[in-house]
């Protein structure tokens, strides 16, 4: 590695009640694949946003290539050579993909010229894209890729990552590792946030640990095992979750040929989708994003309506049932996109906590809400999934994505389900945080409830699932016990393999 490209000294950000960056230096090399690490919370958002330009810093000095850099917007910071593709996609699904590159544009060239230099750079990087497909007609790697080249159309110098594979397949993952090596041997240098250390020991030349806003050390990744970059970001040893291993009870809910047409134009159809659930089980559905995931979570949380017997507890019909009756008889559920669906960006804490915790955990009395009963509930999340925060008075909107996932997850486990439905429980988590989440799974089972994981983090579904099926365009696989199970088998089952149905194993 030559000199620095990035040089940062000093960088300090203190919002009300929390100091997220404390005096961070370090430096990014020309051509070097920089891991940027932390707990969630540690402060890695601030800094990027900081770096490309969104946040000023209260203090402290960048530069860049030798020069001052202090871009005052993300316009600046793309004008110098700063390119972000940020963790949740900002795309119009109704436009196709050199529409939506054209609007992240200064100046777009004519229509026809974009999509001619979209197929040459995508192709060129191992991401080809049809630049007249639209967007709604996209997989979730499709659109990142979209993300990807409206960057590297800007042709930059530093190119800032965040959480790039969340969505992706393992296959999507190489194709994307192959890119970035491709830009790093041309010069290009990448700032790469994200939580799964096994990708980082893969991909990057050295890392800097952030903790509760500090620089608390760099490493060489492929020199340090995944569990020692864990143990720097949380300062202590790492948890893994352990199973109790108690005995599956009897089935608690049961669906039987569900079926529902696309909510939109740009959704999944539900198709004849069976599977039954016991008490203490906990039941992974893994497959790639867009497979009808979402569909399925609303069908089961009550969000959408479906015939009366195509969802049955204990027996009982409950399909017409809306999501506040389910509720009350102890189905409960955790969606995927936590800020919107999840959570009001704009409530306070303890707001989001009464939006769900209203019937279970008594909030309302004769029509009034108890704001000092609600208060408590919120305390008794934050304090017992470790949400960092000032306070439950603070928005949801405030907190880091990992801190929020962490908020709603907890928010739904202390409400004594009888079924819980969550998914992609550990999104944007960290090490700490996911095993915590997962543990608090295993231990909800192990007092007898059902709980379905849905899932695209595979590792994830075979640490804490008994059983284990995929979701491939709105049709549900066989379900299999997840010991013995293979990789192959698995890629074999996300890729629509119906063939492989077996009988629900018993016990």
């Amino acid at each position: 590695m030559s000199a620095p490209l990035l040089d940062i000294q000093g960088l300090t950000k203190a919002y009300p009640g929390v100091v997220a960056n404390d005096t961070v230096s370090f430096a990014i090399g020309e051509g070097e694949i920089h891991a940027l690490l932390g707990e969630n919370g540690a402060g890695k958002s601030t800094l990027v946003k900081m770096i490309y330009g969104l946040v000023k810093p209260d203090s402290g000095t960048m530069t860049l290539r030798g020069a001052p850099y202090t871009p005052a917007e993300p316009r600046a910071a793309r004008a110098a050579g700063v390119a972000m593709v940020f963790q949740h996609f900002s795309l119009f699904e109704a436009l196709n993909v050199a529409e939506n590159i054209a609007l992240g544009m200064e100046n777009p060239p004519a229509m026809r010229d974009l999509a001619d230099r979209i197929k040459q750079v995508s192709e060129e990087y191992g991401l080809p894209l049809d630049p007249y497909r639209l967007v709604g007609d996209l997989s979730a790697g499709e659109r990142q890729r979209v993300e990807i080249i409206r960057c590297l159309l800007q042709e930059p110098k530093l190119l800032i990552m965040d959480e790039p594979t969340s969505v992706l397949t393992p296959q999507e993952v190489e194709i994307l590792f192959e890119t970035l090596r491709k830009l790093r041997a041309e010069g290009t240098s990448i700032l790469y946030i994200s939580h799964k250390l096994e990708e980082i020991r893969a991909l990057c030349d050295a890392a800097t640990i952030l903790r509760l806003g500090k620089n608390v050390g760099t490493c060489v990744p492929r020199d340090t095992t995944a569990r020692e970059m864990a143990e720097l970001m949380v300062g202590s040893a790492l948890h893994t979750p352990k199973s109790a291993g108690a005995e599956m009870g009897d089935v608690v809910l049961e669906v039987t040929g569900l079926s529902l047409p696309a909510p939109s134009q740009f959704g999944t159809a539900l198709k004849e989708v069976n599977l039954s659930l016991r008490k203490g089980e906990v039941l992974g559905i893994g497959g790639v994003a867009g497979n009808g995931q979402d569909e399925l979570l609303a069908a089961l949380s009550g969000e959408t309506r479906v015939a009366r017997d195509a969802v049955k507890m204990n027996g009982h019909p409950i399909g017409h049932l809306g999501p506040q009756a389910r509720r009350r008889i102890g189905i409960l559920s955790a969606p995927e996109e936590r800020l919107g669906h999840a959570a009001a960006p704009d409530m306070s804490l303890t707001e989001n906590a009464l939006l769900t915790g209203a019937v279970r955990k008594r909030l309302v009395s004769k029509g009034f809400l108890n704001w000092g009963r609600a208060r408590a509930f919120a305390e008794e999340v934050i304090e017992a999934f470790d949400v960092r925060t000032p306070g439950p008075g603070n928005a949801a909107r405030s907190l880091s994505g990992g801190n929020l996932q962490k908020f709603v997850i907890g928010r739904e486990v202390l409400q004594d389900p009888i079924v819980l439905v969550v998914n992609q429980p550990t999104w944007g988590v960290d090490a700490s945080a996911a095993a915590a989440i997962r543990q608090a799974l295993l231990d909800l089972a192990a007092k007898g409830v059902g709980v379905i994981v849905i899932s695209q983090d595979l590792d994830e579904l075979m640490e804490v699932a008994d059983h284990f099926a995929a979701l491939n365009e709105g049709r549900l696989t066989g379900v299999r016990p997840t010991q013995g199970l293979t990789v192959e088998e698995i890629g074999l089952m996300m890729g629509g393999a119906h063939d492989m149905e077996v009988a629900h194993v018993e016990g």
